[in-house]
């Protein structure tokens, strides 16, 4: 069979298996078929199953019948108090047990055309006999089951209700912090821009507006809950340089080594940018002769290891120790890391020699 066919019919019996009347009708199908299955098994051992296989398809065919019909009776009490719902399955599975007995008895002396029984112990007896025996308590069962598979879907869509919830609320989480980038990158920038306007440096300012606005309509044409290719990162990256080029100049020097094998890992969408901000503010705005922001990816040991490091003044932590940051945009980034990836990453603050900070951040190694 064709592998797509193969894919389409396995999908397509697991959505019918997945619907409510699917499942009662191939269940009801089933039960049946292997009640009489079983008895005609019996009947093989003794010898007699060619002279009452009509037998059994006569009484497997009613009890299908009646217990479809006792189904709909349960639909109709299903919402009703606890104690109906008990006496309604009682009553219901007699009521069904009085008819399907005496159509067997009625069908087993019509068949072989022996009514010795009605003779000896008269119509009521031959007909209504152990009427609160066999054929009730297995009608019964019939409705036990029906139940505890009612009650069983029920649990499932309540659990599917509540993972689905669960996966909304981790995705407005991560809409919420990725979209929070946007505004705390806006308000740096136009601060900077405020100030070259203030300092009369018009043309300036204005190629930061311009490169702001390609930066800005980049990043929100693409959905947040999208993974890119970190060369397409890289990408998005080069725009916002490209502002910050503006305003430092000659003072902000760059470097990117991203190897073939990592340029085509997926990662989140500006996970980089608050990094290289951190970097900017730290080891470039706040020294006269600026600095130089290395980023480096690779493959390492089936992960994507990303390094972005500055060569300031370092935040005087030691190795392994975790960072207290004031600004919205680290926080920002481990909460996005720790909503996606939870345990299968890391995200370290090291010291970079001679002097700066190193972040290191390992993701599973994930492409398209």
């Amino acid at each position: 069979m064709n592998p797509i066919m193969r894919h389409f019919s396995l999908e397509t019996y697991s959505e019918l298996f997945q619907q409510k009347n699917f499942q009662f009708w191939a269940l009801q199908f089933l039960g049946w078929g292997g009640w009489a299955s079983l008895f005609f098994l019996r009947d093989v051992y003794w010898g007699q199953a060619f002279e009452r296989i009509l037998l059994l398809g006569f009484d497997a065919a009613v009890g299908f019948l009646l217990t479809t019909g006792l189904r709909y009776f349960y639909h109709a009490i299903w919402e009703k108090p606890l104690a109906v719902r008990i006496i309604g399955i009682l009553a219901g599975s007699y009521l069904v047990a009085a008819i399907w007995q005496p159509s067997k008895n009625f069908a087993q002396y019509m068949f072989y055309d022996d009514f010795r029984a009605v003779e000896e112990y008269g119509y009521m007896k031959a007909y209504f006999g152990n009427l609160l025996g066999y054929s009730y308590f297995l009608i019964l069962g019939w409705s036990g089951l029906y139940f505890g598979m009612k009650f069983y879907r029920l649990l499932q869509e309540a659990q599917q209700r509540s993972v689905k919830a669960e996966s909304m609320a981790h995705e407005a989480q991560l809409r919420m912090l990725r979209y929070q980038l946007n505004p705390h990158f806006l308000f740096n920038t136009l601060n900077a821009i405020s100030t070259l306007i203030l300092e009369q440096n018009t043309s300036v300012a204005n190629q930061m507006v311009s490169k702001l606005s390609n930066f800005l309509r980049y990043s929100l044409d693409k959905d947040p809950m999208q993974k890119v290719d970190l060369d397409h990162e890289i990408s998005t990256m080069k725009l916002y340089l490209e502002i910050e080029k503006v305003r430092f100049e000659d003072r902000l020097k760059v470097e990117i080594n991203v190897t073939d094998e990592a340029a085509k890992a997926l990662v989140p969408s500006l996970i980089l940018q608050p990094l290289v901000e951190n970097s900017i503010k730290y080891a470039i705005a706040s020294r006269i002769e600026g600095g130089t922001i290395t980023i480096n990816a690779k493959k390492y040991a089936g992960d994507l290891l990303i390094e972005v490091i500055d060569d300031g003044p370092g935040l005087g932590i030691k190795p392994g120790e975790v960072p207290v940051f004031d600004g919205v945009g680290i926080v920002n980034t481990r909460e996005r890391l720790a909503e996606l990836y939870g345990a299968s990453h890391s995200c370290k603050f090291l010291p970079s020699l001679p002097h700066g900070l190193q972040i290191e951040i390992r993701l599973p190694y994930e492409r398209l």
